[in-house]
């Protein structure tokens, strides 16, 4: 009786497990599904948030490196129509020399091309022989240029369908034009740096039109233009990426037909506009990364209950076999998604650091018209000793000419240490600071500014404190400011009958070295110490000066300032930290 009781109750037992084991998988099932919709909710937010973010970076870096280059070679034309040189050959119509001056030009400036055009707007003189004497009469540059006082952006449409874009300026002499120097700028370097990455990037005029953009067809249209020349994909196509895509990502525009995300972002430049197209490609393969993840988790676990269930039949052996097959197959296709994301970030890397060299090629550009400035100075102070030199020797003098000689030496030597700074101003923190002498560097610029000094007879009255005072710089970069201060009062009392400059060091918790002159005072204090300000003649200067010192001093964790003085003329005061100069001293004795 108990055999026969228990045989009736297997089949009911069975029917139990049975059902159990169903709501057990039901309930996984449904487990599942929500955890891979809150996955795949999340995970798209997260990951499109941070697209985004990066998208909006690379064209604030796009953008800013665009009006760099705008702003760079804006202010050509006006420093080329104050050279003298050309200005004597459009007035003497001698160019022979004009196209060589300007092929030395534009290695430094960067530009595209350089011409020079005369009251006829024919080219004179070009870094393109191929362009001279051809007639630029009916050109936006020629005319606007010989109109206006100032400096002219034109934007010229080629034949082709590509763009030009020039700087112009008239040159005038004695207030009569006699010419017109345009500087071609060169834009499209950066299509072709854009070439290379995934997005798409235009930058459109203020009237809408596309100026530059990754795709040449482009070009000239406006931006609905542009998108409705792509083709997009057909019916079939699109209901298969929508079926076989995890994510609903929202489609900015549309691009052959794939949702786009949009960026827009202004240059700042005459109503120009960036705007750039980023797929959701990258977004969609994290996202699928992660839920194969899921998915295959999931599946491992439903397999191991089938497997368990499969062992009373042979039926659910092979059923468990085909989910096996399955899932290696989608392993294997998660390592090729893994492999393509791998590719797609190294791609990225490399043209991160294509723009992080083209911004260090760009300030390197920048510092050579500063180094260029300063070896004036040295220069001038050699003329001036070769010349007492010469004098000299003519009067049998050579004891005297032999230390003017001596300190042409040092002159050179200045002049060496002062082109090796180009590489400090390009690494900052490379050099390493020492204890500095406030008196003896004062001396040291006053010793190279002695030939000024004895012409103009300004009288120098010094107020230093008898203890030495230190300082911890560069002592190379300190004499550079003191140099440009002292030049800088010379220059402001050419006027004056008496010119005076009053030189006092003190020291306390910073150490504080004063320039006083009784020259006329400075107008604008706000724009002194911004690049290329300057309130000297044309060719005196390009006022770099104090606005390189006022760098060296920040350099140096210090400050320099400048106000007018209650009774008359200009006051500079550079402020350093305080060395304690006791322990060097004694190391030296």
């Amino acid at each position: 009786m108990s055999d026969e009781s228990s045989l009736e109750n297997t089949p009911w037992q069975s029917a139990a497990i049975s059902w159990r084991v169903r709501i057990a998988l039901f309930v996984m099932l449904i487990f599942a599904i929500i955890v891979i919709s809150v996955t795949n909710r999340l995970l798209t937010d997260r990951f499109t948030e941070s697209t985004r973010n990066r998208a909006e970076l690379r064209i604030a870096l796009y953008g800013g490196n665009l009006l760099a280059e705008l702003r760079q070679n804006a202010v050509v034309p006006q420093l080329l129509a104050r050279d003298p040189t050309l200005i004597a050959a459009l007035e003497s119509g001698d160019y022979s020399l004009s196209t060589q001056r300007l092929i030395s030009f534009v290695d430094e400036i960067g530009a595209e091309s350089l011409m020079l055009l005369d009251m006829d707007g024919r080219t004179v003189a070009a870094t393109d022989r191929n362009r001279l004497g051809e007639g630029h009469r009916a050109q936006p540059y020629f005319v606007e240029a010989i109109r206006a006082n100032q400096t002219i952006f034109s934007v010229i449409l080629q034949e082709t369908g590509g763009y030009r874009f020039f700087y112009s300026r008239r040159i005038q002499n004695g207030g009569t034009t006699v010419g017109i120097i345009a500087v071609e700028v060169d834009l499209k370097k950066f299509e072709r740096a854009w070439a290379g990455i995934s997005d798409a990037v235009i930058v459109t005029s203020s009237t809408g039109e596309i100026l530059l953009a990754t795709e040449p067809r482009w070009r000239g249209k406006t931006e609905e233009e542009a998108l409705a020349n792509q083709t997009p994909q057909g019916a079939i196509e699109r209901a298969i990426q929508a079926t076989a895509d995890w994510t609903a990502l929202p489609a900015d525009a549309y691009l052959q037909g794939e949702a786009v995300m949009r960026l827009e972002s202004r240059v700042n430049f005459r109503g120009w506009k960036m705007i750039s197209y980023t797929t959701y490609a990258s977004v969609r393969e994290r996202v699928n990364g992660v839920l194969a993840l899921e998915v295959m988790g999931f599946a491992i676990l439903l397999a191991l209950a089938f497997y368990f269930l499969s062992r009373r039949t042979a039926g659910r052996a092979a059923i468990f076999q085909r989910e096996s097959a399955e899932l290696r197959a989608l392993n294997a296709a998660l390592q090729r998604e893994i492999a393509e994301r791998k590719r797609v970030q190294e791609t990225l890397a490399v043209a991160e650091q294509t723009l992080e060299q083209s911004s260090k090629l760009a300030a390197l550009g920048e510092m050579s018209a500063a180094v260029s400035h300063e070896l004036n100075q040295p220069l001038a102070a050699m003329k001036t000793y070769l010349a007492g030199a010469h004098l000299l020797l003519r009067r049998n003098r050579p004891e005297e000419a032999l230390s003017s000689f001596g300190r042409i030496d040092d002159l050179i030597e200045r002049m060496g240490a002062i082109t090796r700074q180009l590489k400090s101003y390009a690494r900052k923190g490379q050099e390493a600071f020492s204890p500095v002498n406030m008196s003896d560097a004062l001396a040291s610029a006053l010793s190279m500014m002695e030939p000024q000094l004895r012409q103009r007879q300004v009288q120098i009255a010094r107020i230093l404190p008898d203890t030495p005072v230190y300082t911890f710089g560069d002592r190379m970069r300190i004499e550079q400011v003191l140099v440009n201060l002292l030049r800088n009062a010379l220059d402001a009392t050419k006027s004056e009958q008496n010119p005076t400059v009053e030189i006092i060091l003190t020291a306390g918790e910073t150490v504080t070295l004063t320039v006083r002159d009784n020259g006329p005072g400075i107008e604008d204090l706000d724009a002194l110490f911004e690049p290329f300000y300057t309130t000297k003649q044309p060719g005196d200067g390009v006022g770099l000066g104090l606005a390189i010192s006022s760098g060296i001093v920040s350099d140096l964790g210090g400050r320099l300032t400048a106000r007018n003085g209650q009774a008359g003329g200009a006051v500079f005061e550079m402020q350093l930290p305080t060395h304690d100069g006791e322990t060097e001293t004694q190391a030296a004795e």
